[in-house]
């Protein structure tokens, strides 16, 4: 009797000590005199997120309700983790440039041992991240993605055909599953050096794991999800995991495989493996001789990032064309006539003279931010300019992009669908943190050049055989999938689609 009372007093004691613990963090922001939400005992601010909203207009609502609140950020809690939302362009900049040294972890959850894929470019910190940028960088330069332009361009004429396929059964068609099927082909040439074949089999090994690592999470359970989002260093102490097992077996195999076959043959290929494969050999930079299991991270980034980022991208960008039938026809206009001049033919330097492309999806990327935020962690006590805040060593820095990208004093009439905004004139008359959707800095996204390639090469190709449309199935607002970390519609999108 009297061991269970013991056990009693310990388990209400923890308990007490637990929501003291609670209670005074989500008093973090009112005892700093911060402008924020009031919190929710267990949810924070963060009610709803990724689960039934997606992270994208939770933001957006506290950035309109605090962008004018006199201070250059405002406080949000995710769950009870005190969260500085930066509204400020000025330290914006700051943040993820001028004081880089200060905020140079993404503060995103990796696990080297237990969950490997996890432990890639993005999602590393410390001093693992920049010899590793350092090293990978030559492989994203001009000179290789028009290497790369003819392979892509190659699978490139695969997807007009399953297009015209897709036309002799019904002309509404589901263009997400269509694009992720080329993005999937891309990568696996570029990437793994292995042809998938998925447009021409959708149920091809690489599109079934792809379609299953977007839409079949290991965690179904929100809270965990959220749970591993705000405390990913405890979730790695702890030993979770966020990929499901099937796709790390998948995706282990691949390239165990196929660096074991290269280093027994001697295959040299100029692609993204194979410089892995010589980072392996020389140890430079003092790294360490790379794992498998850190060769296998860093091109699972590659396919997740290259497949659904370009893919959906491409998805959202005909999806606006359809809604607007006179920039469809211009930008058609214009690849027609960049290909007359080329014999036919498009070459690497023929796609980069399409301004109006550029244009299209540098639109396209301010209303349809992959990343709808940017996170970054204090290193140390960071005192913020012209004010009398400080903020904290170890608290999360978030930098709402699709907020800015839908805020009507920079971008009229945002919910507009206009290319006109990204003119040589326009983006010189903005402040440079206004458009963020590789991110900046030394942290910028590392692959945007190859995916703004693709999503250009699959364009051209689609839009100068086809003519797109709404169909009875297209929604009037693309209904967005809360879950996945990037942003993706939930539904798909279907679109007309006639030959030109």
């Amino acid at each position: 009797m009297a061991v269970t009372s013991v056990l009693i007093y310990i388990v209400v004691i923890l308990v007490t000590f637990i929501l003291y613990a609670i209670k005074k963090n989500l008093n973090y922001w009112k005892d700093r005199g911060i402008p924020h939400e009031e919190p929710h005992f267990y949810h924070g601010n963060s009610r709803g997120f990724r689960d039934t909203k997606h992270s994208n207009l939770i933001f957006r609502e506290c950035y309109n309700k605090f962008k004018n609140c006199g201070d250059p950020f405002f406080g949000f809690y995710l769950q009870s983790k005190p969260v500085a939302v930066i509204t400020d362009l000025d330290l914006i900049k700051n943040v993820i440039i001028k004081d880089f040294n200060n905020f140079n972890d993404r503060y995103m959850f990796f696990n080297e041992k237990q969950d490997p894929l996890t432990a890639h470019l993005f999602n590393v910190d410390g001093e693992k991240w920049k010899p590793m940028r350092q090293k990978m960088t030559p492989t994203f330069t001009s000179g290789k993605m028009k290497y790369m332009f003819p392979t892509i361009k190659s699978v490139s004429d695969e997807l007009s055909s399953a297009f015209d396929k897709t036309l002799s059964e019904d002309n509404n068609v589901e263009i997400v599953d269509l694009l992720a099927r080329f993005t999937t082909d891309v990568i696996g040439t570029c990437a793994f050096g292995v042809e998938c074949n998925s447009l021409k089999d959708p149920n091809a090994e690489f599109r079934r794991q792809g379609r299953i690592l977007f839409t079949k999470l290991r965690h179904n359970f929100a809270p965990i999800r959220l749970f591993i989002l705000t405390f990913p260093r405890l979730a790695r102490k702890l030993g979770m995991r966020n990929i499901r097992d099937d796709t790390h077996d998948f995706f282990m195999k691949v390239v165990k495989d196929t660096v074991e076959y290269r280093e027994k043959n001697n295959i040299q290929r100029n692609d993204f493996l194979n410089i892995l494969i010589e980072m392996r050999k020389n140890n430079e930079n003092g790294m360490g001789q790379m794992t498998i299991e850190e060769i296998a991270s860093q091109t699972f980034l590659f396919f997740i990032a290259g497949f659904d980022t370009s893919s959906t991208t491409m998805s959202f960008a005909l999806y606006e064309l359809a809604h607007n039938q006179e920039i469809q026809e211009k930008l058609r206009k214009e690849i027609n006539e960049t290909l007359e001049k080329n014999n036919g033919e498009m070459t690497y330097e023929a796609m980069n003279e399409i301004a109006y492309l550029d244009q299209i999806i540098s639109e396209t990327l301010r209303k349809y931010a992959v990343l709808a935020t940017l996170t970054r962690m204090t290193q140390e006590n960071y005192k913020v300019p012209n004010t009398k805040h400080v903020i904290e060593k170890g608290v999360m820095v978030v930098i709402p992009v699709d907020a800015i990208h839908y805020d009507e004093n920079i971008y009229p009439e945002p919910y507009k669908f206009d290319p006109d905004r990204f003119t040589e004139e326009k983006i010189k008359s903005r402040h440079p943190m206004t458009w963020l959707p590789f991110g900046d800095g030394p942290r910028n996204c590392i692959g945007l050049r190859f995916g703004k390639m693709q999503a250009k090469i699959g364009l051209i190709s689609l839009l100068s055989k086809f003519k797109f449309s709404v169909c009875p199935k297209t929604e009037k607002v693309v209904a967005l999938d809360p879950k996945p970390f990037i942003l993706s519609p939930l539904n798909g999108v279907y679109l007309k689609v006639e030959r030109v």
